[in-house]
């Protein structure tokens, strides 16, 4: 028979809980601290709110560096996070990581994937050394097999919206910037150990990585950090070239999600990239309100079409040399294209307001506050900024940037995108979708 002698209360449990992950408070952001190894591997390391610690191997590998005939690796990567590597099965990944309460997850996008590992802070060991294996994976081909069926599942998961938004970039740089984050489906099976070892060999290196850790000690962080082992990592990013035009793809139904977007802000050029992300946010980024509409031009092509059954979200994503900037809309296939038309021709007047530029920086402030505040998105934001530029940028420091950008910086910024080049991408009933030359 079990012993209730140990065994606190319920409320009690609850309480103790309570107190001792008490978050901070609401715009308390923690200081990031930075360090470059001499491999040039970057380390950086922020207080926690809960007793937690998170630690994030991050590695230039994204998407961007696929060739043809190896797309889809930066998905498998994602999706090896928890598979056997040539230190550790599989099954003592999860379960020693598992045992002490942790978690292990992966994340990624064009750039960079990430692998992140959260334990209690006197288990932080632990996660560490299951990290460090990550660096040499085995990829077996029986896990590969095994796993073909998530991998389809995945695929089958992704949002027509987001399926628009792979199109629109495909159109946009056609290559490198143009990859799918996500595995084509004529890869499937095609990728075998020798092409992701080789693809892992090329792309994880130490100049391109970051070690970024929320609740663990910056010299303990530093000290692991400095006995990872990178391969040579000889491989380059694809430069990114803008082309402009259509990539479409007909389905059955009468409902069609239309990308449209023109040049964006490189995070490289801070400036630009900010006074971007405050036209996101004046041009109506989201509603403010649940079940509400977008304020600025996004909320008036919602309203000018009669608002019934019509979706419009902003585009807007920076990466290391280049960015792209628009909107997606999700509408009837009968009334899309008058949308569409609408957005275009407010995004070529770029006529953003003083009032409008007021609303965008505050609404940008309040997102990056958020982000900063909390840890599962500052580790997140560090890892990337650390990964791609070599340094952080304190949440203050990017405020009080948000406030030097002016009016006309901003619209320097909409004149951009209204004299590039578009791209269009399109799924679902496209009859009445103009091409991005009709757009011009």
């Amino acid at each position: 028979m079990a012993c209730n002698a140990s065994k606190t209360t319920l409320l009690r449990a609850i309480a103790k809980r309570g107190y001792a992950t008490l978050p901070r408070a609401a715009g308390d952001i923690s200081p990031v601290s930075v360090k470059v190894l001499e491999n040039k591997l970057v380390v950086a390391t922020a207080d926690a709110t809960v007793p937690v610690s998170r630690v994030s191997l991050v590695l230039g590998a994204g998407s961007r560096n696929e060739a043809y005939d190896t797309q889809g690796a930066s998905h498998l990567l994602r999706l090896a996070g928890g598979l056997s590597t040539q230190n550790s099965s599989a099954f003592a990944i999860a379960r020693n990581i598992q045992q002490v309460g942790g978690t292990l997850t992966t994340w990624g996008d064009r750039e960079v994937v990430g692998y992140t590992v959260t334990t209690t802070a006197d288990n932080a060991e632990t996660g560490l050394r299951y990290l460090q294996d990550l660096l040499q994976p085995a990829f077996k081909p029986w896990e590969l097999k095994d796993n073909a069926k998530t991998l389809l599942n995945q695929l089958d998961a992704v949002s027509t919206e987001q399926r628009a938004i792979e199109l629109v970039h495909k159109a946009a740089f056609r290559n490198g910037l143009g990859n799918s984050i996500y595995s084509p489906r004529f890869q499937l099976g095609k990728l075998s150990t020798e092409s992701l070892l080789h693809f892992a060999a090329q792309n994880f290196a130490a100049g391109r990585a970051a070690v970024v850790g929320v609740g663990i000690d910056n010299n303990t962080l530093a000290g692991f950090a400095q006995t990872l082992q990178f391969p040579s990592g000889g491989g380059k990013a694809a430069s990114a070239n803008w082309y402009g035009g259509d990539a479409r793809k007909d389905t059955a139904g009468h409902r069609a999600v239309v990308a449209v977007a023109g040049q964006g802000g490189a995070a490289g050029n801070q400036k630009e990239a900010l006074a971007f992300a405050i036209l996101e946010q004046a041009v109506g980024a989201g509603a403010a309100t649940k079940r509400g509409i977008s304020a600025g031009l996004y909320g008036e092509a919602v309203n000018s079409s009669g608002g019934a059954g019509v979706s419009v979200k902003a585009l807007n994503s920076s990466y290391s040399d280049a960015g792209i900037f628009g909107f997606v809309v999700s509408a009837d296939a009968k009334d899309v294209g008058k949308t569409v038309e609408f957005l275009v021709r407010g995004l070529k007047s770029a006529s953003v307001s003083d009032q409008d530029v007021a609303r965008g920086k505050a609404l940008l402030k309040a997102r990056i506050i958020s982000k900063y505040s909390s840890d599962g998105g500052l580790i997140k934001e560090i890892g990337r900024q650390a990964a791609l530029s070599r340094n952080v940028q304190e949440a203050d420091a990017l405020i009080s940037a948000i406030d030097g950008i002016s009016q006309s910086e901003v619209q320097a910024a909409a004149r951009k995108v209204g004299g590039s080049k578009l791209a269009v991408g399109a799924i679902g009933h496209l009859a009445g979708v103009p091409y991005a030359s009709d757009l011009a």
